[in-house]
């Protein structure tokens, strides 16, 4: 479905877990709680979750945490939400280390590709970035992962110390997109300095002044990709901070404790968890904080909000109400983010907890 800027929403993000097994300084240090098993949702509930954005148009989910394979059972949830229908595609974002261990079942349920998180190729940094000393199980996850035939994207934040020479010579010698992602100030990010990716580009543009655009489509994200004549793969640019994405973003995301996030940036939302388990005082939850987003979708679109702006003419009764509260939240999605502005934004919670 459209939201209220005419973005074609397509795409969930869905934490399975806020637990990981390494400790990046920008992302999840030592010291942040986890939360309770019973607030985790169970693999049912997000399979009800994924078959009403379905229903929506949601058409690729990606699985994130945390670390996804911290939670077991991976392969079991891929193939339930690979049976759902008009689910297209099935991705991951992992940290890599725990990946080999359990690769062929992941291919075997369904999984189309998968994104491994890596900062350098220094096993020392890496020690230091990460709390664990795994950079060669990383290394060995890229290579297995491309040999069972999965797409395969590297992901680096974007630091001043990013050694991104080595970075790019992955993309050289094989076929993976390496891409740098600027650091938000959400989190821990808040305290972390990161790097403009203009500036990044113009280094890049400098050691290989060869380098051209790539406008082939890598993928449904908001990555501007660039290739070096002779290198296998591409080199991706995701630049949240200083290339403003927001007016072609088309995804929305679900945290491990089932709230629909609209925006990295923002509480707002809606919580899922809330519905599928009926509070106990027999109340849902409301869509959105201080936005008059239900007034907005009543007074644009005539009846039931999820019926019309969705198209659909036979919702499913039982899960009317799941429906009606996503497509509210999704209609509502902010215009854009106000990352630039650090007072306005009103996310408290780290990536981890919030599958950034």
């Amino acid at each position: 479905m459209k939201d209220a800027h005419g973005r074609e929403i397509k795409y969930l993000r869905v934490s399975v877990t806020d637990r990981c097994n390494l400790r990046c300084k920008y992302c999840m240090p030592n010291g942040i709680e986890c939360v309770g098993h019973k607030d985790i949702l169970s693999f049912e509930e997000i399979r009800k979750i994924a078959a009403c954005g379905a229903k929506l148009g949601i058409t690729k989910i990606r699985l994130t945490g945390g670390e996804p394979l911290a939670r077991k059972g991976c392969p079991q949830l891929i193939r339930m939400l690979k049976e759902i229908p008009g689910m297209e595609k099935i991705a991951m974002t992992t940290n890599g280390t725990l990946v080999r261990a359990i690769l062929p079942q992941l291919v075997e349920a369904g999984l189309d590709e998968i994104n491994i998180s890596l900062d350098t190729l220094d096993a020392e940094a890496f020690a230091q970035i990460t709390g664990q000393d795994l950079l060669p199980e990383v290394l060995k996850s890229i290579d297995a992962s491309l040999e069972a035939g999965l797409k395969v994207k590297v992901n680096a934040v974007s630091m001043p110390d990013t050694d991104w020479r080595r970075m790019v010579s992955l993309a050289k010698e094989k076929p993976v997109d390496v891409r740098f992602i600027e650091l938000m100030p959400i989190g821990a990010g808040k305290q972390s300095k990161g790097r403009s990716n203009e500036e990044l580009l113009e280094e890049i543009s400098n050691e290989y002044p060869e380098l051209q655009a790539d406008n082939s489509v890598h993928g449904a994200g908001p990555a501007v990709y660039y290739k070096i004549p002779g290198f296998q793969g591409s080199i991706g640019l995701i630049s949240a901070m200083h290339g403003k994405f927001c007016a072609s973003c088309n995804r929305v995301r679900l945290t491990s404790t089932g709230f629909l996030k609209t925006c990295l940036c923002y509480e707002d939302g809606v919580d899922l968890r809330k519905i599928l388990r009926k509070a106990e005082d027999g109340k849902t939850a409301e869509t959105g904080t201080g936005r008059e987003w239900n007034k907005a979708v009543d007074e644009s679109v005539e009846g039931n909000a999820v019926v019309r702006a969705s198209g659909m003419e036979n919702p499913d009764m039982e899960n009317r109400e799941l429906l009606d509260a996503m497509g509210r939240a999704i209609y509502g999605k902010p215009a854009g983010h106000c990352f630039e502005h650090p007072d306005q934004i009103t996310e408290a919670h780290g990536m981890s907890a919030i599958g950034g």
